[in-house]
């Protein structure tokens, strides 16, 4: 695997100096930058985004997605101790070439900032919700789990799918304790950790950063209710299924077991950290202009919101209770490997948004944009990368195929009110149900997911590889229920 990478390296740097493209650029923040061969004076953003990524550039990311599939299969011991260095080693490959070769420093700082927003939210959530014990001391049934999956869902609107993944994925585990299976986890991350969170714009971060650009907040609420209704009710059904067919007990059996049908709850005091984190995802420099920030070209990066997750992480463990701690057998080794794979998710996914993102935005891409379009377009991207940067292209290019432009809140209030760009309502439907929906497509479409495997498996659950989750229920389940949820509420609009 060594010599691979030496390989990968030698390729990189052979092609490193090969001329960039010139063509139109499409920031990781969703502005567009038209580019001429005179090389005329501009803006710093515009000299820094002189050139497109070449398409080869992607490779890195493709590369890094591969090794995610088949590292924990084919080469399992290199892979975990080693996935943090291919993943740091992979992104700097990209970011060196954008500083040195593109000269654009600006998409490397803006993914950056985006990151650590990522990661300071996640790891807060994480932690925080570790403080908590919920413990449902009743008989696993399908009913049991159903109502416990749909209140999931009702509550990642209000804490989000990372907070609602959180903080109820270990009492879930420990209500199937007796029959826990793989499918248990699959069908939280679906629902909990991603089509659940469709309401509001706290609900998933592709929402949030509509509502940052302008989408009034309950614009959600009104045009994602069906869509969300229709999908999580076919998944409960499915689920049920599944889960009524599962007679087996890896463990003790629920005869073996006296249960006192009560809910214990230890470390309740975390609820607050919780709203804590919650109530600073709000303090965005650009939106309220009070808060301080870093002020670059232009351009404000938060700093005080994330420095409050972080301090929210730190004391939240150090004030927990010890039981709780315990008795959610938390570790730190999830969010450690949630942090050093999106790194390099962040770092190499670059290129591969800016080259779909640009030819969006493109007259020849413009013609191409629809309601459908935009829903397979931005739903197969955000399966397979952040959905959250994906929505915010994909939102860019609808824009400007109408002549509006994402760097005004009055356009983006217009499009999502339909004002005076015909059939924005639905362009921006498709957009955010597809953004959330599919992100549960992979275990990198949305934070929660890949955090969620992880506790599952730190616990001792078998879970699929890359490729198996993908092969056994993507494809089967997921990929069925989306194109219903378009032929329903797209195709014939």
């Amino acid at each position: 695997m060594s010599r691979a990478l030496r390989i990968l390296f030698l390729v990189f740097f052979t092609t490193l100096f090969l001329p960039p493209v010139h063509a139109t650029s499409l920031d990781l923040d969703g502005s567009t930058t038209e580019l001429t061969d005179q090389g005329e004076e501009g803006s710093h953003e515009a000299e820094e985004a002189s050139h497109a990524p070449p398409g080869w550039t992607v490779i890195p990311f493709v590369t890094l997605l591969l090794m995610i599939a088949t590292g924990p299969l084919f080469y399992e011991h290199f892979w975990h101790k080693n996935y943090p260095k291919v993943a740091i080693a992979l992104a700097a490959m990209v970011v060196l070439y954008y500083l040195f070769v593109l000269h654009n420093s600006h998409s490397p700082i803006h993914a950056l900032a985006e990151y650590v927003q990522f990661i300071a939210l996640l790891a807060s959530l994480y932690i925080a919700s570790g403080g908590i014990m919920i413990d449902i001391d009743q008989k696993a049934t399908p009913v049991a789990n159903v109502v416990l999956l749909f209140i999931g869902a009702v509550i990642s609107n209000l804490i989000g799918t990372t907070g609602a993944s959180m903080l109820l994925i270990r009492p879930f585990i420990r209500l199937n304790k007796t029959r826990i299976k793989a499918y248990h986890i699959i069908f939280f991350i679906f629902m909990v950790s991603n089509v659940g969170g469709s309401l509001t714009p706290i609900g998933d971060p592709p929402l949030f950063l509509g509502f940052l650009k302008g989408v009034p907040f309950f614009w959600t609420m009104v045009h994602n209710f069906l869509p969300w209704l229709f999908a999580l009710a076919i998944l409960l059904v499915i689920f049920y299924l599944f889960d009524k067919r599962n007679t087996s007990s890896p463990g003790l059996s629920d005869e073996e077991i006296t249960y006192s049908n009560k809910i214990s709850l230890v470390g309740a005091r975390n609820f607050i950290w919780l709203g804590v984190v919650i109530g600073s995802v709000f303090l965005d420099p650009n939106v309220l202009h009070w808060v301080p920030a870093i002020d670059y070209h232009g351009q404000k990066f938060s700093f005080l919101r994330e420095i409050i997750m972080l301090s929210v992480a730190f004391f939240s463990f150090k004030f927990a209770k010890k039981e709780a701690i315990q008795g959610n057998e938390f570790s730190f080794e999830p969010i450690r490997e949630v942090a050093f794979i999106f790194i390099g998710i962040f770092g190499t996914m670059m290129p591969a948004l800016e080259l779909v993102g640009g030819f969006a935005a493109s007259p020849e891409g413009s013609k191409l944009i629809s309601h459908n379009t935009l829903y397979w377009g931005t739903g197969i991207l955000s399966g397979f990368l952040d959905n959250a940067p994906t929505y915010i292209n994909f939102l860019t290019a609808a824009l400007a195929a109408e002549g509006g432009t994402i760097l005004k809140i009055a356009d983006v209030v217009d499009f999502a009110e339909g004002g005076r760009f015909p059939g924005s309502v639905l362009d921006l439907q498709a957009i955010s149900v597809a953004a959330v929906f599919f992100g549960a497509f992979t275990y990198i479409g949305n934070g929660p997911n890949f955090m969620v495997k992880s506790i599952a498996e730190q616990i001792g659950i078998k879970m699929p590889s890359f490729f198996g989750y993908i092969i056994r229920f993507s494809i089967p389940i997921l990929l069925p229920l989306l194109l219903i949820v378009w032929l329903v509420f797209f195709a014939f609009l």
